[in-house]
């Protein structure tokens, strides 16, 4: 088998492959920042069938997101409404919500894609690829060309990444 393939094996279930590690990053990662730059990406194999690439350019970042449901926003001013300590559940998923405050951040780049890298009971992790499309690198590059284009600058707030068609109802 090749490494590639290891890999993919390894992280179909993590906590029996590897359950030290999985519970020593975990615990580290709480004591992280909520965004974090990352040198390479955690899961090899996945960011790179997701278009990841060892260049100048290509950046990976691992958000966390809150589990739980989300709550309403809070009203600053008059009479509270009847229900306003319910909780409501968004049509967006986690992995969604993370590339979005991803994007937020880093306003100059563009997200390419992410995936999961591990859950608690309160967080879930992903790591997020983005790309620099001013990057001479990206520009030369025949098959990240694509993303030069203006109308792929926000792809991630329009629901074009794998994350928000899924949470659109567009599974592939």
């Amino acid at each position: 088998m090749s490494l590639y393939k290891h890999l993919r094996e390894a992280w179909k279930s993590p906590k029996q492959t590897m359950p030290e590690l999985v519970k020593e990053r975990l615990i580290q990662w709480r004591r992280d920042p909520v965004t974090i730059k990352l040198e390479r990406p955690t899961r090899l194999d996945r960011a790179r069938s997701l278009g990841y690439k060892a260049k100048q350019g290509i950046l990976v970042v691992r958000q966390r997101a809150i589990r739980g449901g989300h709550v309403r926003p809070q009203i600053k001013g008059g009479r509270k409404p009847k229900r306003f300590g319910t909780r409501m559940n968004l049509s967006k998923n986690y992995q969604q919500i993370a590339e979005e405050r991803v994007q937020k951040k880093f306003h100059n780049l563009v997200v390419l894609n992410s995936y999961w890298v591990g859950q608690d009971g309160r967080y879930f992790w992903y790591e997020v690829i983005l790309v620099d499309p001013h990057h001479p690198v990206i520009q030369s590059d025949a098959h990240l060309h694509w993303l030069l284009t203006k109308k792929n600058q926000s792809r991630v707030f329009h629901g074009k990444t794998a994350a928000g068609q899924k949470g659109r109802g567009m599974v592939r």
